[in-house]
C-alpha cells in the first residue's frame, strides 16, 4: 500500500511540474550560475513547502491566502527580472559562473515563495490526507528533485553554451513575463474575493 502510495505521489507531482514556472526558473538561474547551488536551494525550498503541505494537509489554504503568496512572486519574479535585463546590460561572455550563499537563497527564496500556495503544494496537502505523511512528503520531494534536476542539466548544457547577454535577456524577459502573468492572476483572485 505505501509504495502504490509513493508510485501515485511521484508519478502525480513529477507530471504537474511538467513545464512548470519552477523548472523555467531553476534552468535559468542553472545557465550562468552554481548548479550545485541552484539545484540545493530550488530541493531544499520543494523540501521545506512538501513539508508544510504535509503538515498542514489540506488546510494550507487556511493559513495564507492564495492571493497575497501569488502576488508575493509575481514581485520577486519582476525583481528578478529587471535584475537580470540590468546584468545583460554589463555582462561579458566570459563564462563566469556565480557560485556561493547567494544562489542557493536566491534558488531557494524564488522557488518557495513561486511555489507556496501552487497546485503542486495543494496536491502534497491533500494526498497527505489519504496516504502516509512521510510517503507523500519523501515522494513528492523526490519528484520534486527529479524535475528540478532535469531543469538544472539542461540549463547547464544548453543555455550555458548561449552568450551570457542574450541569456541575461532572454531569463530577464521570461522573469518579467511570469510576474506580469502572477500579478495578473492575483489580481483575479483579489477581485474575485
Amino acid at each position: 500500500m505505501e509504495l502504490q502510495a509513493g508510485l501515485f505521489t511521484f508519478s502525480l507531482i513529477a507530471l504537474a511540474e511538467l513545464g512548470d514556472k519552477s523548472q523555467l526558473v531553476c534552468m535559468t538561474l542553472a545557465a550562468r550560475r552554481s548548479a550545485k547551488a541552484v539545484f540545493s536551494g530550488a530541493v531544499a525550498a520543494f523540501a521545506m513547502l512538501n513539508g508544510l503541505a504535509v503538515l498542514v494537509g489540506g488546510s494550507i489554504s487556511h493559513l495564507i491566502a492564495p492571493e497575497w503568496a501569488v502576488l508575493a512572486a509575481a514581485v520577486l519574479f519582476a525583481v528578478f527580472g529587471l535584475q537580470a535585463l540590468l546584468e545583460s546590460a554589463v555582462a561579458q561572455d566570459c563564462g563566469e559562473i556565480k557560485v556561493g550563499k547567494r544562489v542557493f537563497f536566491s534558488a531557494f527564496s524564488v522557488i518557495a515563495l513561486a511555489e507556496l500556495g501552487d497546485k503542486t503544494q495543494l496536491s502534497v496537502a491533500a494526498l497527505s490526507t489519504q496516504y502516509s505523511a512521510v510517503v507523500v512528503w519523501a515522494a513528492s520531494t523526490l519528484a520534486l528533485s527529479t524535475t528540478t534536476g532535469v531543469a538544472v542539466w539542461l540549463g547547464r548544457s544548453v543555455l550555458r553554451q548561449m552568450n551570457v547577454q542574450l541569456v541575461h535577456r532572454l531569463s530577464g524577459v521570461l522573469f518579467l513575463l511570469m510576474g506580469v502573468a502572477l500579478a495578473w492572476h492575483a489580481y483575479a483572485l483579489l477581485t474575485s474575493v
